[in-house]
């Protein structure tokens, strides 16, 4: 019988009044089980060198400077795990779904941050050289107050748009919650088909016929809108469903991997390791162990 992971939904403190919240602390340890809430996170970590970062289905241990950006209603967690240290420093910044109206992210002037909230559906990852560059102006916010607050957040935004070598860290289909937009009709009605279909055998020439183009053109135009190509995307979404399914389910393995559409469970277990670096049965011991501590 599947069963439903008590995951935890966050009430935050943020107000409908306000237009984000901070906290910044000083601790010794990450006691918070996994959760998700409606509303952004940016969450900077110094000093915390082994602690074990959960976010969607992806589970790693962070440096020593951490900078992530979640996006609504993605569970994830931060564990104290390997972390030997007593001086820890984490900045919490929350800001609603709806802080930037949709017509006004559609500016042009926008574009960047549009794209970043968007990927923040998976989380975002930065970069330790974009940690340590924003790290003053981030510990330093909570010092600011009225409009000059909202400045200043809008600009720490801006440049986490503009920087580089920034890595998504959840599968794309593991946050169902929240659909991605690929700005062109027939990218999504291939996904769409995708999602439906992940289960059985799906060709290249089955997809490309769906947008009356021929298989070449229909590879370049696919891996030109969605950066993947088409079998790494099928990939992901079969590896997102399984992902889920080994949270969320007590079925075994073996028909986890055939119901995500897998054709023998030794391919699933090379690809799920190839991924996320750890193997079926692994993931889904370290995932329900991390809620069970606290439930």
């Amino acid at each position: 019988m599947p069963i439903q992971k008590n995951i935890l939904r966050e009430i935050t403190p943020l107000t409908q009044s306000d237009c984000f919240t901070v906290f910044s602390r000083t601790k010794t340890e990450f006691d918070f089980p996994v959760h998700y809430h409606e509303e952004f996170e940016l969450n900077f970590i110094r000093n915390a060198k082994g602690v074990k970062r959960v976010v969607g289905d992806h589970i790693e241990e962070i440096g020593d400077l951490e900078l992530v950006l979640i996006g609504p209603n993605l569970q994830h967690a931060w564990f104290t795990h390997k972390c030997k240290s007593h001086d820890i420093t984490e900045v919490t910044i929350q800001f609603h779904k709806d802080l930037f109206d949709d017509r006004f992210l559609r500016r042009n002037q926008l574009t960047f941050i549009r794209n970043m909230l968007e990927k923040s559906l998976r989380g975002i990852l930065f970069s330790y050289e974009t940690a340590q560059l924003l790290s003053n102006r981030l510990l330093r916010l909570d010092k600011k107050d009225g409009f000059e607050s909202v400045l200043e957040l809008m600009s720490i935004l801006h440049e986490l748009s503009l920087s580089r070598h920034t890595r998504i860290l959840s599968n794309s289909t593991f946050n169902n919650m929240e659909q991605i937009s690929y700005n062109s009709r027939r990218i999504e009605r291939v996904m769409e088909y995708m999602n439906q279909h992940f289960q059985k055998s799906i060709s290249l020439a089955e997809v490309a016929n769906l947008t009356n183009m021929a298989e070449s053109a229909f590879s370049r135009f696919f891996k030109a809108r969605t950066g993947m190509t088409f079998i790494d995307s099928l990939t992901e979404i079969r590896l997102g469903h399984a992902s889920r399914m080994l949270i969320d389910t007590t079925q075994s393995i073996a028909e986890i991997a055939y119901e995500s559409g897998f054709n023998n469970i030794s391919n699933f277990n090379r690809i799920f390791k190839k991924k996320k670096g750890c193997t079926p049965k692994e993931f889904k011991e370290s995932y329900s162990a991390e809620v069970r501590v606290f439930f």
